[in-house]
């Protein structure tokens, strides 16, 4: 980063930040826009896609003394730089250095679900041959998969599925 460029926040319109960023770079301005990969269920499917670390926001590197930073509030995509009366407020580099460092070798940053149960709480499986069931949880068996619980035949049996088959009984 060259002296007196600053990293700053851009508002941008719902579902429009990869717009944003690619207008924003055709104006020659260095951007960011950290991503995760979402897990989505419909439909008994189970997706995984990108998707924006922070919606409706992105990083845009600039030096406000110099460059043409006015014309920003009017890119395709953009609603509003982030900032007061004075003009848009710049964040730290370590911010995006830390966003950065977090991001895997695929580009992505890894976020681990928090647990949504603890261990005894009482779950039922959704769209599954086991739906008409109640578990309990028993935890996690690896990075989105759950071992649950089932009273099946006067007896418990443990089954393992993937975390977002189950909800709160």
């Amino acid at each position: 980063m060259t002296a007196g460029r600053k990293w700053y926040v851009v508002h941008t319109h719902a579902r429009a930040e990869a717009m944003a960023v690619a207008h924003l770079q055709r104006q020659g301005f260095e951007t960011y826009c950290p991503q995760y990969l979402k897990r989505c269920s419909h439909a008994r499917r189970i997706t995984v896609s990108p998707a924006p670390f922070f919606p409706r926001y992105i990083f845009v590197a600039m030096d406000v003394a110099t460059q043409r930073w006015h014309a920003i509030r009017s890119t395709l995509g953009v609603s509003y730089l982030v900032g007061g009366v004075r003009g848009p407020t710049p964040v730290t580099d370590a911010v995006v250095a830390e966003l950065r460092s977090s991001e895997g070798e695929d580009g992505f940053i890894f976020c681990e679900p928090p647990p949504r149960f603890v261990r005894g709480d009482r779950v039922r499986l959704r769209d599954s041959i086991f739906s008409a069931y109640a578990g309990l949880f028993d935890g996690m068996a690896d990075n989105n998969r759950v071992a649950v619980l089932l009273d099946l035949l006067g007896r418990k049996v443990r089954v393992i599925l993937d975390q977002a088959a189950i909800r709160a009984a």
